[in-house]
């Protein structure tokens, strides 16, 4: 109870989360409305207070109460509000009234006042149209937050296995927290390149048959080497996991492994593809084992078709990968739980920042800390 506080909003299953609790911070509140993405966070953080409420009609004083945070004693308000109208892939919309939730991230820094904020969203918010929607979100913020130049980040370069993009907003109040520049925030020099190979590495290959949460659970061998290798297993904050999840992946077991049933066209066409190309059909890319995982995308929820994204195919097997491969890739340990089907798991995934990436910025800014 003495660690920093955090708020995570619009917190999904809990990447930017998982990031905070590695970096010294104690996840004291969630607020996700999606029910299924909540319950998979509360699994995940059991020891966190959980909101399924819309972000806009929650005041700072009533979710500092609700997450047992005194006032004035909020470390940080993180989170990611929704990307759909900014998304390059989607249509681009500035009209979106999703878009307005960025600007209710702000409105509640203004109410909670913490100690300083991180919003995360797609690089395409950064376009020229949606400029007004960010001076309306600071203009709500209070005269003595400091906000950097938004940070575009790729996850690569930080040690995780994609090349997925975001822009990061992060701001503080220097009363509170030592002088944070733009360059603070830059990778470590010196961070290993962590390939689709290195990602992929001791897990069981999936059988199409594998369709249920039961058969998901399977044996995975040691992972040794480097600060990647040293997450899949370890590095599990206090207060964070499931204690039965971590008991079954003390004992290698690991979830998530469920199969896709392919017909025997697609199969011959994917196993004709070579590293990086593109099945004609599916529109699915062939990893690379000696690249970076492409961006996984998230897929559309029921109102929008309930649209499975596309889902890579694996670089040595004629199928697309598994949510525990597509886990991995996004840098999420292998204790870590998604929910038992893969539309949801998937879309769990795609929506998640890297915790690698989360775990980097958050740390420099608990190091910054004052107090």
């Amino acid at each position: 109870m003495n660690q920093p506080t955090v708020i995570d909003l619009f917190s999904g299953v809990g990447g930017l989360s998982l990031g905070a609790a590695r970096a010294g911070f104690r996840i004291a509140g969630s607020v996700e409305l999606d029910q299924i993405a909540s319950a998979s966070h509360a699994f995940n953080f059991p020891s966190t207070k959980h909101l399924t409420e819309d972000v806009s009609m929650l005041t700072g004083r009533g979710l500092l109460r609700e997450c047992g945070v005194r006032s004035a004693a909020l470390a940080g308000l993180i989170g990611g509000p929704p990307c759909q109208g900014f998304s390059a892939i989607g249509r681009r919309d500035s009209n979106d009234p999703r878009n307005q939730l960025f600007g209710e991230f702000f409105r509640l820094v203004a109410e909670t006042r913490p100690a300083f904020f991180v919003a995360e969203n797609v690089p395409g918010i950064l376009r020229e149209e949606n400029a007004k929607i960010i001076q309306q979100a600071f203009a709500r913020l209070p005269a003595q937050y400091q906000v950097l130049t938004p940070l575009k980040v790729r996850a690569s370069d930080y040690g995780a296995p994609t090349i997925r993009t975001r822009v990061f907003f992060i701001g503080f109040d220097p009363s509170r927290i030592n002088l944070l520049t733009a360059s603070n925030f830059a990778p470590d020099p010196g961070i290993e390149p962590v390939y689709v190979k290195h990602a992929l590495r001791g897990l069981p290959d999936v059988d199409a048959d594998w369709q249920a949460e039961a058969q998901s659970w399977r044996t995975v061998k040691p992972y040794a080497g480097g600060s990647f290798g040293e997450r899949l297993n370890g590095f599990i904050p206090e207060g964070v996991g499931n204690p039965s999840a971590l008991e079954r992946v003390a004992a290698r077991k690991v979830s998530g492994f469920l199969g896709t049933k392919h017909s025997d066209s697609t199969v011959a066409r994917f196993d004709a593809l070579g590293a990086g190309e593109i099945d004609s059909v599916y529109r699915s890319p062939r990893l690379d084992p000696n690249g970076f995982c492409p961006t996984l995308r998230a897929g559309t929820t029921r109102e929008k078709g309930s649209y499975q994204a596309v889902r890579p195919i694996h670089p040595k097997k004629p199928r697309v990968i598994s949510p525990r491969e597509a886990a991995r890739l996004q840098g999420f340990p292998d204790w870590f739980v998604f929910h038992p089907t893969k539309w949801h798991a998937f879309r769990q995934i795609g929506n998640s920042v890297s915790p690698i990436v989360a775990e980097h910025l958050l740390a420099k800014i608990s190091a910054a800390l004052t107090s």
